[in-house]
């Protein structure tokens, strides 16, 4: 007798609570129930793959697989479709989208690599060919979003050549954000500043920097000084309400000084 995988007996349990005996909150569960809890495992993995632990990123890949076996398991009550169906579709489209490893295919370099990813991409499933940013995620981060976007217009060769363009660019954007503030025009201030956003990360991704990553990075770091004028506060037993800017600012100075030493 073959078996059973892991796979499987996790297959067996999810439809054990969907089932008629099963847990009541786990047989309420929709598609769209489940949008909020997909979203958060994801994020709950980068933040595991951050702190460096094998162990949290074990436990917190399982949690997503989870979320993906219970949506497969919905779609299998309603007869649409199975979790085999699921990796089914992914090893094949893994072997057409990878032909310099299954096929006869020559590449360089994995810059030629995603550049045939996309075009292999930019076919719908007619084979006819629609846009290189077709498919890109409405609710990805708008930062991560533009830096997506960037990157496939950059494949074709729209893209700057020189980095001193691209700073050129954002500084035209801020002038320009001025102009707007200047005139008092709260639309086109708020058009601008989407622009200045836009051109910005255009100089994180020219530099092979994720935008989302800084921002998180310089996000953190507001928080960590924050929490510093926060404690001074406390330990001298007033509120931050009392604080004036300039004392919140000295406190401040000093512990962006403490990160550098």
């Amino acid at each position: 007798m073959d078996k059973i995988s892991e796979i499987d007996k996790l297959l067996e349990v999810v439809a054990r609570l969907r089932g008629e005996d099963g847990c009541p909150w786990d047989r309420e569960q929709t598609l769209e129930s489940l949008k909020p809890y997909l979203v958060e495992e994801a994020y709950e993995v980068i933040d595991a793959i951050e702190q460096g632990s094998a162990t949290e990123h074990q436990e917190e890949l399982g949690d997503l697989l989870l979320q993906i076996v219970l949506q497969s398991q919905i779609r299998t009550e309603s007869g649409e479709f199975k979790f085999s169906d699921v990796a089914k579709s992914i090893r094949e489209k893994m072997v057409h989208r990878h032909p310099h490893v299954f096929g006869d295919v020559k590449v360089a370099d994995s810059d030629e690599v995603l550049r045939n990813w996309e075009k292999n991409k930019a076919k719908d499933k007619d084979g006819e060919q629609r846009s290189i940013l077709a498919g890109v995620p409405k609710h990805l981060p708008a930062l991560q979003k533009a830096q997506r976007v960037q990157s496939r217009a950059a494949l074709v060769g729209f893209d700057w050549s020189d980095v001193k363009d691209v700073i050129a660019k954002v500084e035209e954007e801020l002038a320009e954000t001025k102009e707007a503030m200047a005139a008092g025009d709260e639309a086109h201030v708020h058009e601008e500043i989407g622009d200045l956003l836009f051109s910005v990360v255009n100089l994180s991704r020219f530099y092979g920097m994720p935008a989302e990553d800084a921002l998180n990075k310089t996000i953190a770091k507001f928080i960590g000084r924050f929490a510093a004028i926060e404690r001074h506060m406390h330990e001298e037993g007033r509120e931050l309400a009392d604080c004036s800017l300039e004392e919140m600012d000295a406190i401040w100075e000093k512990a962006k000084d403490s990160e550098n030493r």
